[in-house]
């Protein structure tokens, strides 16, 4: 019987070890820290004996080199292609009328001349703008964008 309360003592100097060097890395380590998660693996999963839990998002503690949590880090969607079209005008037909369309035909769109036409990303709406040549091309010149929170209203 004493042989088995030296394996179960060495076992738990084992564990006790190997939350030592886990809690040593975060460099949270210290012997209350150590004997509490012990004490919880050893009796079950206890909540009286769990240490609380971070708020996601704060800022870490001292650790292995310098981390920002100011906002969110958009570098890893900065080079995701979108496509921007500019949208002169619609118009609803019948498949009737669009069959007898042909060359020279005129479709009469829902805008006015010198109205601002719609700049679309992805086909959702985020300014309106004007045409512009820029070295034999067209651009666009944007006069109003669209805030985030109307864009989302939109969406609803």
């Amino acid at each position: 019987m004493a042989d088995q309360d030296e394996t179960i003592s060495a076992e738990d100097q084992a564990l006790a070890d190997e939350w030592a060097a886990a809690l040593d890395e975060s460099g949270d380590a210290g012997q209350d820290d150590i004997d509490a998660l012990l004490a919880a693996d050893t009796r079950g999963s206890s909540s009286s004996s769990r240490l609380p839990m971070e708020e996601f998002g704060s800022s870490p503690k001292s650790g292995n080199g310098p981390v920002t949590l100011e906002g969110p880090n958009l570098d890893v969607i900065l080079d995701i292609p979108v496509t921007i079209s500019m949208e002169v005008g619609a118009t609803d037909i019948s498949i009737r009328n669009l069959l007898q369309l042909n060359q020279g035909s005129v479709i009469e769109l829902d805008r006015l001349a010198g109205e601002a036409l719609d700049v679309l990303v992805n086909g959702t709406l985020i300014a309106h703008g004007e045409v512009v040549v820029v070295n034999e091309k067209f651009g666009i010149r944007l006069t109003d964008v669209i805030s985030p929170s109307e864009r989302i209203k939109k969406l609803r």
